[in-house]
């Protein structure tokens, strides 16, 4: 392969590729980018999960802060900036291993985020609703479904609309991640000076491999996604400098919106209160007390006067912020997904620009109705416990989302390899290291997905996932394991079926 022909298009574009491409538009500036990100990777429905870890959640936090997530933007930086082709993620992973790991690749890169949005996001945000709105008690079956699927149908609109509008979601959401977390935060320091905090030693931030495997997937999760702009690469209006700066300012604001609403929702609330989807609701709910309201002598919080209203305010900016977290993910893998349909590495019929928005509206509407499917189904299955959907669903989210990094990570050292003459703006220190240890990690948080414990103690104590038993383990590897194979068959019948696409190319 040489280099020439891989920072634009490749000698084996299909005709299609070069006709769909025309129709993209360059709206994409540094700010927007930037802000994209934030959506991208700060996303308040996992903060919960984190911190009912304890107070060790933090130490971890901060340790694959430094392993993992520097270094996921130090190669994100490079190959963004080198290959800013539209489809970032696929385009490198085809180049540097062929079509047929991009379409598998790239078919759980898309996949996990309709998941999501139909998920745990649309429980995310009715929980939010109800907590602040409805005085806790739960909606009928009726006005869940209006709810949720109008949730999900904003998201999906507003990824169809063209980028110059549609980016405007991920803006207001970035600044609701500043009101939200920054009001949160300081609240937190007013709620500690009156009332006192909830005290933890030293020696409960000392990090366990228990603890290590039962937070790294979820902090892995919450930690990918700085690729996620290079979707739209060709859309950006100068992605080799672009894409350095916002990825690198964008590590750093992370790290701080994770670390201190965590930290702060263990100070205020016992580690055996805190759970996965309320867990950061709760805190919000209690700390904005000080505002007006009382915590009864049970730990439940009643807001009142000024501490209603903050809290009302609070929570839309939490939907605001989980609605954007969903838009972002979908505008940029359903992107990808169309990139691989007129590259041949998905069906022809989904690989399609609308000229009239400059945006993949069929990808888009097949998101929309797998996240339709998701919702109906996991509420159904879980007979409408928004704990048990949530948790169900925010575990396939994760498995499948960080599998998909196993064919991104590797690209680095290989396109180094087989590229060496490409252009790159930035270029990462010591990319063999950085692709080795980020799939090592990867394959690592993978594993303890589908079989937790392996290696110690296979599903013994301290690695069970909450709801199940020690004999249910063999049932817990099928639960996990099959989805993510039934999901990579299906990226290989993806890429079966854009073979015609691929003949084009040659002419064969």
């Amino acid at each position: 392969m040489t280099a020439g022909p891989i920072t634009s298009e490749p000698a084996d574009a299909p005709p299609a590729a070069r006709s769909e491409r025309e129709k993209l538009r360059k709206h994409f500036g540094r700010f927007d980018i930037l802000f994209f990100l934030l959506c991208t990777i700060v996303g308040v429905d996992t903060i919960g999960s984190v911190a009912s870890r304890g107070a060790e959640a933090f130490t971890w936090l901060i340790v694959l802060a430094v392993v993992f997530f520097v270094p996921s933007a130090l190669l994100t930086a490079e190959l963004g900036a080198a290959f800013p082709d539209e489809g970032g993620p696929y385009i490198w992973t085809s180049r540097a291993f062929g079509r047929l790991a991009g379409a598998v690749n790239n078919f759980l890169y898309w996949i996990t985020n309709p998941v999501w949005l139909g998920g745990t996001l649309s429980v995310s945000a009715v929980t939010a609703y109800t907590t602040f709105f409805n005085g806790g008690k739960d909606l009928s079956t009726p006005a869940f479904y209006v709810f949720t699927l109008a949730f999900v149908w904003i998201g999906v609109l507003a990824a169809i609309l063209s980028f110059d509008v549609g980016k405007w979601i991920p803006t207001i959401g970035a600044w609701s991640r500043f009101l939200l977390l920054g009001l949160f935060t300081a609240t937190v320091v007013v709620y500690g000076v009156r009332h006192g905090l909830h005290g933890f030693g030293p020696g409960d931030f000392s990090p366990t491999y228990a603890g290590f495997v039962g937070l790294v997937p979820v902090l892995m999760f919450n930690y990918v996604g700085f690729e996620l702009p290079s979707t739209a690469g060709d859309e950006m209006t100068d992605a080799q400098k672009d894409v350095p700066y916002a990825v690198f300012r964008s590590a750093a604001l992370s790290v701080l919106l994770y670390a201190l609403p965590i930290l702060g929702i263990l100070l205020v609330l016992p580690v055996k209160a805190v759970t996965g989807l309320g867990g950061f609701l709760d805190a919000i709910r209690q700390v904005f007390t000080v505002y007006g309201g009382h915590v009864a002598g049970d730990g439940t919080a009643t807001l009142s006067g000024a501490g209603s209203v903050l809290g009302d305010l609070a929570a839309i900016l939490f939907i605001l912020t989980v609605l954007s977290s969903g838009v972002t993910w979908v505008m940029g893998s359903d992107r990808a997904l169309a990139v691989s349909g007129y590259d041949g590495a998905a069906p022809r019929f989904l690989g399609v620009i609308s000229s009239r928005f400059g945006t993949p509206v069929r990808v888009n509407i097949l998101s929309g109705l797998v996240s339709t499917a998701v919702l109906v189904l996991a509420h159904e299955l879980t007979n409408g416990s928004a704990a048990k959907l949530f948790g169900a669903v925010l575990g396939l989210a994760i498995s499948t989302t960080l599998v998909s990094y196993l064919g991104i990570f590797p690209a680095l050292a290989v396109l180094r390899y087989k590229a060496p003459g490409v252009p790159r703006p930035y270029k990462a220190p010591a990319p063999l290291a950085i692709s080795i240890v980020l799939t090592a990690l990867i394959l690592f948080a993978s594993v303890q997905l589908v079989a937790p414990g392996l290696g110690d103690h296979w599903f013994g104590k301290g690695y069970v996932p909450d709801g199940w038993h020690h004999h249910e383990r063999v049932k817990y590897l099928l639960t996990e394991a099959l989805p993510l194979l039934g999901f990579m068959l299906l990226g290989v019948l993806f890429w079966a079926l854009g073979r015609p696409t691929r003949r084009a190319a040659t002419g064969a």
